[in-house]
């Protein structure tokens, strides 16, 4: 069921309860629990959904709450994120920060000033992130990473399976990447063909062909590193 309300001067609400559907369009706030299917774009200050979303479009929002699964057939651009469950983003990803707790898939491009948090993740195109706190409990797969700073451990497995191991499929907890470059790199369980920074961790389970640092690089005994270069007077 679908619910609009307005008021003279605002936007109006969007409100699906239960299994209903709904013109795309802008809205004040668009509040979805249960199943819901929007027929086009959205923007709105406030989106917040509890179930299974489908959005037949791209989405802007000031501010976004996904608990669930959620589906969306353009790109998203957002202020704060917060996702428990699973977003599939067939177009871009654009925001400010992202709180995870689950596992992201983004066809396109991804950029954050701030993506923390424990899961798995996608990115078919450049990860671009201002600062990056990663406990992966799946996989990690992006083309590129550039960041000024990147931290990447194992999550709590065993947390993370009672709380949502159910709807995630159990995938191998490390990061692939072609290319990671950022100011401050500390790694573990990566493989990458290059990793280029000033201040590079490479840590227990890693396996890298090439690294460039300029001013710091320690090595774990148990990593594989193919070439170290110094770029750095």
């Amino acid at each position: 069921m679908a619910e609009k309300s307005k008021d003279e001067g605002q936007l109006p609400d969007l409100i699906l309860n239960g299994v209903g559907s709904a013109a795309g369009g802008s809205y004040d706030r668009v509040l979805i629990d249960g199943v819901g299917k929007v027929g086009d774009s959205l923007t709105a200050r406030l989106f917040k959904a509890n179930g299974q979303i489908r959005v037949k479009g791209g989405l802007e929002t000031g501010e976004m709450e996904v608990n669930g699964i959620m589906n969306l057939e353009g790109s998203l651009k957002t202020g704060r994120m917060k996702l428990d469950g699973m977003l599939h983003i067939e177009g871009s990803l654009k925001g400010e920060s992202c709180a995870l707790n689950g596992l992201v898939t983004v066809k396109g491009d991804c950029e954050l000033e701030e993506l923390k948090g424990e899961g798995g993740f996608t990115v078919e195109g450049l990860l671009s992130a201002g600062h990056a706190d990663i406990r992966l409990n799946g996989a990690g797969q992006v083309r590129e990473i550039g960041v000024e700073t990147l931290k990447v451990r194992q999550g709590n497995k065993s947390m993370w399976n009672r709380l949502i191991g159910g709807i995630i499929p159990k995938l191998k907890s490390e990061l692939t990447a072609k290319t990671i470059e950022g100011d401050h790199l500390d790694l573990e369980y990566t493989t990458a063909d290059i990793v280029r920074g000033n201040v590079i961790v490479i840590g227990e389970g890693c396996s890298i062909g090439r690294v460039e640092y300029g001013s710091e690089l320690s090595v774990h005994p148990g990593a594989r590193v193919g070439k170290e270069v110094k770029t750095g007077d």
